[in-house]
């Protein structure tokens, strides 16, 4: 039984054992064959694959080296083979005449490729048959790039509602492929497809789309190219042509045509693209006057006249339409005076509109702030004075009419003469108290009172009611006691 459990783990092992041996082989192998893991090179340049068996015992026999190619998986063809006896052999027909073997030794096998093709890419092996060890073999990667065929255009398109192709980008047969970029002073959009080409490039091209109008025409566009085998970025800037029919105005006139002047000139300005084929000047009554000297588009009256007291005519036409302009000429017996006026009152003008808003920027800021203090402080209006019951309230209700000068009665001993301040009570023929005695001064003698004695005083009554109440004079009036002097 033991025998029997001893035997099952031995298979156990095994296949562990293989493996780890599998993995030893392959390492020494891949330390004895040195080559580079990847190179890069371009169409129609030349590429150097380097080999180097490194045997550190010297106890390994080589017997024949071999280079093998792999452009896709699972496809293996030998293009060179180095033989110690037999020589060099390249039994691939697509690598002969360029391929070559830089060292004629089997320990340094390295190969030169030229004229390279799209087509090369792939891995590259090189291999050795060996004694006793068997095969050994190291591989490197070539990748083949290629610079992209940058290429940018306008497109003739003309003005209309649709959205048409304007402009155009390329990059062609690049690898890997290339990236475009737009740049646009305009509206629009663009759209971009890749063809793959057969030996592994890729074309881009790129559309730039809009609705063209007539301002569109001469405006920027730019295209940018991005690849991994540039330096920078390439760029290119386009102008847009779009074409329209004319637009025509007629500029010149100055409005001081007199007998006599002499080169009076009209300018037929065409707005066009393309340009006018033809530019046609005439009268609204006629032919030209014979004073008249046209040259394209200028119009030049030599010696100004009654003939020219007219209305000119200018006619543009091109391949998508015509179109005119007209202006009446107003020929006067003498020159006009030129005046400086109009230039000095506009300054003049725009000096006052632009204190007049300053002036208005002022005020509403003042008045916002009056504004905010308002609200925020004490009311500034005074309540209405009270009113006292009786006849003695008629002269608050005429505050703008001043009473009238009337004589009284005499004063009798219980009245006194008053005007208030609101400090002392006023005491009336009744008795009662309703203000200041005598305004707030001091208290008037009665009929009793020796003038006589400086130390007989009558202390002044108290004040009973507020300031304000009682605040006009009634009229004076005279008495026997205190006569009013005239």
């Amino acid at each position: 039984m033991a025998r029997h459990d001893a035997h099952a783990g031995l298979l156990l092992l095994l296949p562990a054992a293989a493996w780890l041996l599998l993995c030893a082989r392959q390492g020494v192998g891949a330390q004895k064959v040195r080559v580079e893991e990847e190179l890069e090179a371009y169409p129609n340049e030349s590429v150097d694959l380097r080999c180097q068996f490194i045997d550190g015992g010297g106890r390994t026999k080589l017997t024949q080296v071999s280079w093998i190619w792999e452009p896709i998986d699972g496809q293996r063809d030998n293009i060179a083979v180095y033989h110690p006896e037999y020589g060099q052999s390249f039994p691939n027909l697509s690598f002969k005449d360029r391929v070559v073997f830089l060292h004629n030794n089997l320990e340094n096998p390295s190969i030169r490729i030229s004229n390279l093709r799209m087509s090369d890419a792939g891995r590259y092996t090189c291999e050795y048959a060996t004694y006793p060890s068997g095969n050994e073999q190291g591989t490197s990667t070539l990748v083949m790039l290629a610079k992209p065929k940058n290429s940018a255009k306008v497109v003739t398109v003309q003005a209309g509602t649709k959205a048409v192709v304007v402009a155009q980008c390329e990059a062609a047969d690049a690898k890997p492929a290339a990236a475009i970029k737009w740049l646009a002073s305009v509206g629009g959009n663009h759209s971009t497809s890749t063809v793959n080409g057969p030996d592994g490039t890729v074309t881009v091209r790129s559309e730039y789309r809009l609705v063209p109008t007539p301002a569109d025409d001469g405006r920027e566009l730019t295209c940018m190219v991005d690849q991994r085998t540039q330096d920078r970025t390439w760029v290119h800037m386009l102008r847009l042509s779009v074409e329209y029919p004319p637009s025509v105005s007629i500029e010149g006139y100055d409005q001081n045509w007199f007998v006599g002047r002499q080169d009076a000139t009209l300018v037929c300005a065409a707005n066009t693209n393309p340009p006018p084929t033809a530019i046609t000047w005439t009268t609204a009554s006629g032919p030209l006057p014979d004073t008249v000297e046209v040259d394209a588009n200028k119009l030049t009256v030599r010696n100004v006249d009654d003939a020219v007291n007219t209305t000119f005519i200018c006619e543009v036409r091109n391949k998508h339409g015509v179109a005119k302009h007209q202006i009446t000429i107003l020929v006067t017996e003498k020159e006009r005076p030129v005046s400086s006026g109009p230039a000095t009152g506009a300054i003049i003008g725009g000096i006052l509109g632009a204190l007049a808003v300053l002036g208005a920027i002022v005020g509403l800021i003042f008045f916002i702030r009056r504004r905010q203090d308002d609200a925020e402080g004490p009311p500034k209006h005074k309540p209405p004075p009270p009113v006292k019951s009786g006849g003695s309230t008629e002269l608050f209700n005429k505050p703008s009419e001043p009473p009238a000068a009337t004589e009284m009665a005499p004063l009798s001993p219980g009245d006194v003469y008053y005007e208030p301040t609101g400090s002392e009570p006023v005491r009336n023929n009744g008795g009662e108290t309703s203000g200041a005695l005598n305004g707030g001064g001091p208290p008037l003698p009665d009929d009793d009172y020796d003038l006589s004695s400086a130390d007989h005083h009558e202390p002044a009554p108290a004040a009973n009611i507020a300031r304000g109440e009682s605040f006009v004079s009634p009229a004076i009036v005279s008495s026997p006691q205190y006569p009013l002097s005239s």
